[in-house]
C-alpha cells in the first residue's frame, strides 16, 4: 500500500508540484512550484496539502506520516540554505503561510521568522553582522505568534496591543518610525513582547522551534474556520469544504540594510485596468510593512513625482529583472497579477504570484486588452469579469479622498441596506410633494428620505438625486423602484428616526432639517452629511444622457466589445423591468431586448389621474366606476403609445393592475382633508371608504386578480388601453408585440375566467381599429399554489413569467418590507441561519424548487410555452445562472442591471456548454 503523499517541495530550481494542483496545494503553493519550474527566483519550501488540513478539521490530529514527511522537507531546505532550522550558529527562519485554492486576502493567518527563541537570534545577528536587524525580526515574530498561535488579541477599543508596547516605546524614545529604533531599543521591546505573551497566557513563550512550527502549522489549519474567513466564503459564495494547504518558506529578508527591500506590484492598473507596471515597496522593510501604513511606500516605476525615489532609480537592474519576471508570468498564467518581492542584499526574490484583484472597470479594460494582445479568446475574456462588477462602470459616483475626507471630518451620519448603486447628493426632503416642488419651482437636486416609500411616492422618487428609507428590505419599494430607475438608494437605515411633523430626522443627538444638504452612497450604504459633488459615469454619459461622444470614453468601448461578445455566445435573452418610455430607452440603450414587467399602478399617480382612480374607488357601482375608468382611459393609451414606440419590434409585457386599492388613498387627516376638498366630497365619506378598504394584511388581501375579478371593468379598460394604442402605432408601421399578464393567479380558474372576460375586449378593439396586432395573455406565477398546478394554468396561459419577489415571500413567509431585523440575525457569521439574503439571491432548493417545478408543469402542456422571470432576481449572476440552467426564455430586470444579467447569462452558457463536453 502506497504512502499517502502529504507534503511537497520546491526550490533549487524544480518543484513537486505544477499550478495545475491548485485543489490539492492551494493558490499559493500551486503558484510557488510553478514559479519554480518556470526559473523564477522563490525561496526554497514546502507546501501540506489541502487533504492534510481536511484530514485534521475531522480528526483533530495531524495525518499520519504528515510530521516524518515534514521533517523530510525541513532537511532539504535546511540543504538547500545551507542553514539549520533551530541552530544557534547557523539559524534557518522560516514563514508559515496559509494558502487556499481560492484567493482570499487576508482572511486566514501567516507567521514570518519562526525558529528565533534567545539563542538563535543570537546566531542571527551574528551572521548577518547585524544585531538590530536579528532583533527587529525577533520582535516582529512575537508579535504575529502572539496573535495568530497565541490568541492575543487587540483590546475592547480595537488596538493591538503589541503595536501599544510599540508606540509607548518609540514616545518614550521621542522617534518616529520604527526604523529609528536602535538595537537596545528592540530588545527592550522583545521583552516587553515575551512578558505580554507569558501574562496573557499564563505559560512560558516556548523556545523550541519544531514546537513554534507546529505549533503555527495548527494555527494556520485553523484559520479556515475563523469567523471572517467563513464569512468571507459565504458572501463570495464559496465552500467551506476544502480546507487551506500550508506554505512553509525559507526567510529571506527586505530588512537587512540600504541594499534590501520589500514590494508588491501589479502587472497591470488594478484601478483602470491600464498597461503599466504598477505597485510600491520599502527600502530596509519586511513585507508586513508596505501594506500595514507603517511608514509611506515609494513607487516602482521613475515618474515625475518620485522625486529618485523610484525602484526604477535606486536599483535599476533589479527593476529590469522584475519587470522581466512579471511579463513572463504574465504571458504565462494570461491574467494580471499581484506580486509579492523581496530583495536580500541585491538578490531578487519572489514570494508570491496571483490573479490581482481588480476594480470593475480595470476588469473589463483588462479582458479586452488582452484578447487584442493573443493573451486570451472571447471566451474566456466574457467568463473572466465578474458580472456583478459592471455596477460600477454604470452608477454615479464619489471621490474616494473626498467622501474619505468627510468620514475623517465626522460627517458619516448612518450606514444602511446598499439597494441601488452609485453616489448621490442633494436637499434633503421628506415627501414627494416637496421633491417635485424644489426640483421644478427652485430647480434643486434632492434626496428623498421617508420611513418607507409607496407608489404614491412615485413622482418624487423618479425626480430625485436619490432615496433613503428608515424601513424595508433591498426588495421593498423604494429599492424595487430606485433599482428600475438607475437611482442610488439606502434603504433599511435603521439609525435615523423621522419626524415628518417637524420636517427633520435624527440621528442620535444629531439633526437633519428638510432643505440641509445629504450625500448617500449607495454602493456602499453610506448617509453623510453635507454635500459632495458626483459624476455619472462614462457609459452612461455615452448612452443614457448623450452628452459624451463614444469614441472619447475607452471605457465604454470596452464595455461594449465585452457585451458583444457575451451576446454571441448567451442563449437566454434579458428583458427590462420598465413602466416609463424614458426607462424604457435607457433600458434599450443597455442592449435590452424587450420589457418583461411593465406595472401599470406607477401610471396612476399624479395630476388628473390620482383623481381619476380616487373618483373610482369612491364609486357606488359599475357605472359610476365605468365614468371614473373612461377618463383614464386616455391617459393609459398615451402611457402605452409612448412605451411600445419606445420598444419598437420588442415584446412589452404589461401588469395589470396588481396593489390594493387603498394605497392610492391618503392616510393621515390632513391629507385626507385635502383629498377630500380636491374631489369635492364630505372627509367622512373618504375616510369611511379608507377604513372599509383597509386590511390587516395587505400583501394577501384584495389585490392582483382578485381586483379584476371584482371590479372587472378595471380591467377592461387596460386591456382596451393597450391595443387601442397598439393598434394605433400599428397601423403607422410600428412593430409592436404587446403582452397581458394577469397578477396573483393561484388557481385555474382565476386565469380562466378573466381571459374569457379580457381577450373579447381586445378583439373587439382590433375590429374597430381594422388591424390586427398579437394577442397574448399569460400570467405571473407568483403564489405558490400556482407553481403546484401550472399544468392546469397553461392550458389558459400564453405565457409565464415567474414574480420571484412574492414568491420568495409566500414560500418562506418572510415579509420583505419586514423582514430586514431578522434577516440580518439569519445572515450574521454567529449564527449563519440562511447562506444569503433569499431576496437578492434565488433561494435555489425552496424557491427554485418551484419555478423548476412550474416550468416542468407548463411545458407538459405546452411544450412552446413562453416562460421568463420577472423579479429583481433577474439582475442577480447567481440567479441568472440558475434561470439558464433550468431552462428559462428570458429574465428580467431593471435597466441598469441589465448588462450585468447579459455577461452573466453568457457566463453560464459558455459555463454549460463546457460542462458538457466533459
Amino acid at each position: 500500500m502506497s504512502k499517502k503523499k502529504w507534503v511537497y517541495r520546491f526550490g533549487a530550481g524544480k518543484a513537486e508540484g505544477t499550478a495545475s494542483q491548485r485543489e490539492l496545494l492551494g493558490g499559493k503553493g500551486a503558484n510557488l512550484a510553478e514559479m519554480t519550474n518556470l526559473g523564477i527566483p522563490v525561496p526554497p519550501g514546502f507546501t501540506i496539502t489541502t487533504e492534510a488540513c481536511r484530514h485534521y478539521q475531522e480528526s483533530g490530529e495531524f495525518a499520519p506520516g504528515l510530521e516524518q514527511q515534514v521533517d523530510g522537507a525541513l532537511a532539504s531546505l535546511e540543504e538547500w540554505m545551507d542553514s539549520r532550522y533551530g541552530s544557534a550558529e547557523q539559524p534557518l527562519l522560516v514563514s508559515v503561510r496559509s494558502g487556499a485554492p481560492v484567493s482570499m486576502p487576508g482572511m486566514m493567518d501567516t507567521v514570518l521568522n519562526l525558529g528565533l527563541n534567545d539563542s538563535t537570534v543570537q546566531g542571527l545577528g551574528a551572521r548577518a553582522g547585524d544585531e538590530r536587524f536579528a532583533f527587529d525580526c525577533y520582535r516582529r515574530f512575537l508579535q504575529m505568534y502572539g496573535d495568530v498561535v497565541l490568541g492575543v488579541k487587540p483590546n475592547e477599543h480595537g488596538e493591538n496591543p503589541f503595536e501599544l508596547l510599540l508606540k509607548e516605546h518609540k514616545a518614550r524614545r521621542g522617534v518616529e518610525n520604527d526604523v529609528d529604533l536602535d538595537a537596545a531599543d528592540l530588545k527592550a521591546l522583545v521583552q516587553q513582547f515575551r512578558d505580554k505573551l507569558e501574562a496573557d497566557t499564563g505559560k512560558p513563550f516556548t523556545e523550541d522551534p519544531k514546537e513554534q512550527l507546529w505549533c503555527a502549522i495548527r494555527a494556520v489549519f485553523d484559520s479556515w474556520d475563523t469567523a471572517r474567513a467563513t464569512a468571507y466564503r459565504r458572501i463570495h459564495r464559496l465552500s467551506n469544504v476544502g480546507g487551506t494547504a500550508v506554505n512553509v518558506q525559507a526567510m529571506v529578508f527586505g530588512n537587512l540594510g540600504s541594499d534590501c527591500a520589500t514590494g508588491v506590484a501589479f502587472t497591470r492598473d488594478p484601478g483602470n485596468g491600464e498597461k503599466r507596471f504598477f505597485g510600491e515597496y520599502l527600502l530596509n522593510a519586511q513585507g508586513e510593512d508596505v501594506v500595514a501604513g507603517i511608514r509611506t511606500p515609494d513607487p516602482l516605476t521613475r515618474t515625475a513625482d518620485t522625486a529618485g525615489n523610484s525602484l526604477e532609480e535606486t536599483m535599476g537592474d533589479l527593476y529590469q529583472e522584475l519587470v522581466g519576471i512579471y511579463r513572463k508570468l504574465e504571458t504565462h498564467y494570461r491574467d494580471m497579477q499581484d506580486l509579492e518581492f523581496t530583495i536580500q542584499k541585491g538578490k531578487l526574490y519572489l514570494l508570491q504570484t496571483r490573479n490581482g484583484k481588480r476594480t470593475g472597470q480595470a476588469a473589463v479594460r483588462i479582458a479586452v486588452d488582452m484578447v487584442d494582445e493573443g493573451l486570451i479568446d472571447e471566451r474566456t475574456a466574457v467568463c473572466r469579469v465578474d458580472a456583478e462588477s459592471l455596477v460600477q462602470l454604470l452608477a454615479p459616483t464619489f471621490s474616494l479622498q473626498e467622501k474619505q475626507d468627510a468620514i475623517d471630518e465626522g460627517r458619516l451620519l448612518a450606514r444602511g441596506l446598499r439597494a441601488g448603486p452609485g453616489a448621490a447628493t442633494g436637499r434633503m426632503v421628506l415627501s414627494a410633494e416637496k421633491a417635485v416642488d424644489m426640483v421644478r419651482n427652485k430647480n434643486e437636486k434632492v434626496i428623498l428620505v421617508r420611513i418607507e416609500t409607496s407608489p404614491e411616492d412615485i413622482a418624487g422618487m423618479h425626480i430625485s438625486e436619490g432615496i433613503l428609507t428608515a424601513r424595508g428590505g433591498l426588495t421593498s419599494h423604494a429599492a424595487v423602484v430606485a433599482r428600475g430607475m438607475g437611482k442610488p438608494c439606502v434603504v433599511g437605515c435603521g439609525d435615523i428616526e423621522i419626524d415628518y411633523s417637524r420636517k427633520e430626522f435624527r440621528v442620535g443627538d444629531r439633526v437633519v432639517k428638510q432643505g440641509d444638504p445629504l450625500s448617500i452612497d449607495g454602493t456602499t450604504g453610506e448617509v453623510l452629511l453635507g454635500a459632495l459633488p458626483t459624476s455619472p459615469s462614462e457609459v452612461v454619459q455615452v448612452l443614457v444622457d448623450r452628452s459624451l461622444d463614444a469614441k472619447e470614453s475607452a471605457t465604454f468601448q470596452s464595455l461594449q466589445r465585452l457585451l458583444e461578445w457575451a451576446d454571441r455566445y448567451r442563449t437566454m435573452q434579458v428583458r427590462t423591468n420598465a413602466d416609463q418610455p424614458a426607462d424604457a430607452l435607457a433600458a434599450r440603450a443597455f442592449g435590452a431586448e424587450g420589457i418583461g414587467l411593465c406595472r401599470t399602478e406607477h401610471m396612476f399617480f399624479g395630476g388628473e389621474r390620482i383623481v381619476a382612480v380616487r373618483e373610482m374607488i369612491l364609486a357606488e357601482d359599475e357605472q359610476q366606476r365605468r365614468r371614473a375608468l373612461d377618463k383614464l382611459l386616455p391617459m393609459q393609451r398615451e402611457d402605452f403609445l409612448g412605451i411600445f414606440r419606445a420598444m419598437e419590434g420588442l415584446p412589452v409585457t404589461v401588469r395589470l393592475l396588481d396593489p390594493p386599492l387603498h394605497e392610492f388613498l391618503p392616510k393621515d387627516r390632513a391629507a385626507i382633508e385635502k383629498v377630500a376638498e380636491e374631489m369635492k366630497v364630505a372627509p367622512e365619506r373618504l375616510s369611511h371608504k379608507i377604513d372599509k378598504l383597509a386590511e390587516f394584511n395587505p400583501m394577501l388581501g384584495h389585490r392582483g386578480c382578485r381586483l379584476g375579478i371584482s371590479f372587472p371593468e378595471i380591467y377592461e379598460v387596460q386591456v382596451r388601453a393597450i391595443f387601442e394604442a397598439a393598434c394605433e402605432l400599428k397601423a403607422q408601421g410600428v412593430d409592436v408585440q404587446p403582452e397581458v399578464m394577469i397578477p396573483l393567479v393561484g388557481t385555474v380558474e382565476e386565469l380562466r375566467w378573466l381571459r374569457d372576460r379580457l381577450e373579447p375586449v381586445a378583439r373587439q378593439v382590433m375590429k374597430e381599429k381594422g388591424t390586427e396586432v398579437p394577442l397574448s395573455i399569460g400570467t405571473m406565477i407568483e403564489v405558490p399554489r400556482a407553481a403546484l398546478v401550472a399544468d392546469g394554468i397553461a392550458r389558459h396561459a400564453d405565457f409565464f413569467s415567474f414574480g420571484t419577489n412574492d414568491l420568495t415571500q409566500m414560500t418562506y413567509g418572510y415579509s420583505r418590507d419586514d423582514a430586514g431585523p431578522f434577516l440580518a440575525d439569519y445572515l450574521s457569521e454567529e449564527k449563519g441561519i440562511l447562506p444569503a439574503d433569499p431576496f437578492q439571491s434565488i433561494d435555489q432548493e425552496g424557491v427554485g424548487a418551484l419555478v423548476k417545478m412550474g416550468i416542468k408543469l407548463g411545458r407538459s402542456v405546452r411544450g412552446d410555452l413562453k416562460i421568463g422571470v420577472c423579479g429583481e432576481h433577474g439582475g442577480d449572476p447567481y440567479s441568472v445562472a440558475f434561470f439558464h440552467d433550468v431552462g428559462l426564455d428570458y429574465v428580467s430586470c431593471s435597466p441598469y442591471r441589465v448588462p450585468i444579467a447579459r455577461l452573466a447569462a453568457a457566463q453560464q452558457a459558455i459555463a454549460s456548454e463546457a460542462k458538457k463536453k466533459k
